[in-house]
């Protein structure tokens, strides 16, 4: 709707001051021919916004020039009340100021949306933790905070999953990334995108150099390299197993981050057959987990690789507990 795109085009030129013709054609997917002539719409209307042209020209309003209209609409409204659900402000130390916001957005809904809004965040419950995860490691956010915001480089004393001592790196950080629960530093380190756990983080130093970010790269580009680097690790390793129905949901909960794809289930097999990736023949070990509930069908080295694992559980305990009497 028109008038929608007006009210966006303000929002944009109140928050980002002067805006490219072309670049609010692009968000809000018009022409811009069509950006003008809502421009001149929006002076007609009496908003003090003036176009300059040139290399560095663009849509701009009067200096000083503000407005409180919210223009959220009821769908808009119970977004940002799920929003508070998430959890990840808890971890950033802005559950205070969240709730402010949220009282200020209150206070300017229109009066129809408010009731919907105050349900939503009564109805809707967000929690990004897995089931059964146990208990993390404490971990301190407020450095790299401070790093990501000023930005500046990081001198990171990190250990790596399987190393026993931290190493020490000096990276140029995009920002920090929240999936399933845990917390993760994105940044280049010489130059070439790198993935960081916070809680795998032993100390952080802000440094006084500047961040040295590649031109033109953002948060989301990097996140999405790495993403498909974590997703699509190459030289995958299809394993094939069956599974006793009275466990059939939990393995598959517990091993969802491995699933190929979905099971085919009838519903009334004792066993269902299901496919899993790995990333190396290792990984294949926590299926011992479930004992006599799951059966590898393929491929033959997982089944030696679980059988020489199970042997050796069998001859640590007998080694523990001495020959029987």
């Amino acid at each position: 709707m028109k008038s929608d795109r007006l009210l966006s085009i303000l929002l944009l030129l109140q928050t980002r001051g002067r805006v490219p013709a072309h670049e609010l054609a692009d968000r809000l997917e018009v022409s811009v021919r069509t950006i003008y002539r809502d421009i001149e719409a929006l002076s007609a209307a009496g908003v003090p916004v003036y176009a300059e042209r040139g290399r560095h020209g663009g849509i701009e309003l009067l200096a000083g020039f503000r407005t409180d209209v919210t223009g959220l609409t009821a769908d808009e409204s119970r977004a940002l009340f799920i929003l508070a659900a998430q959890g990840a402000h808890a971890a950033l130390g802005l559950d205070a100021a969240l709730g402010s916001a949220l009282r200020k957005v209150m206070a300017a809904l229109p009066a129809p949306h408010r009731p919907a809004a105050e349900v939503t965040s009564r109805r809707i419950l967000v929690d990004a933790t897995r089931w059964k995860g146990g208990p993390r490691p404490a971990i301190d956010l407020d450095t790299l905070q401070d790093a990501v915001f000023t930005d500046r480089r990081l001198r990171l004393r990190y250990r790596h999953s399987g190393d026993r001592e931290p190493r020490t790196y000096t990276v140029d950080p995009y920002g920090l990334v929240s999936k399933a629960g845990v917390w993760y530093l994105v940044a280049d380190r010489r130059a070439k995108p790198q993935l960081f756990r916070a809680d795998r983080v032993h100390s952080a130093t802000v440094l006084d150099d500047p961040v040295r970010r590649r031109s033109g790269v953002e948060l989301a580009d990097v996140w999405e390299v790495l993403r498909r680097q974590v997703e699509e690790r190459p030289g995958g390793l299809d394993v094939t197993v069956r599974v006793r129905r009275d466990r059939l949901d939990m393995f598959l909960r517990l091993n969802a981050a491995v699933l190929a794809e979905l099971p085919e289930d009838d519903g009334e097999s004792e066993w269902v057959t299901v496919r899993l990736s790995y990333g190396f023949v290792r990984e294949a070990r926590q299926l011992l987990a479930f004992s006599d509930r799951v059966e590898v069908l393929s491929p033959p080295q997982v089944r030696e690789e679980l059988r020489a694992a199970a042997a050796s559980v069998t001859e640590l305990y007998q080694r523990v507990s001495g020959p029987a009497d």
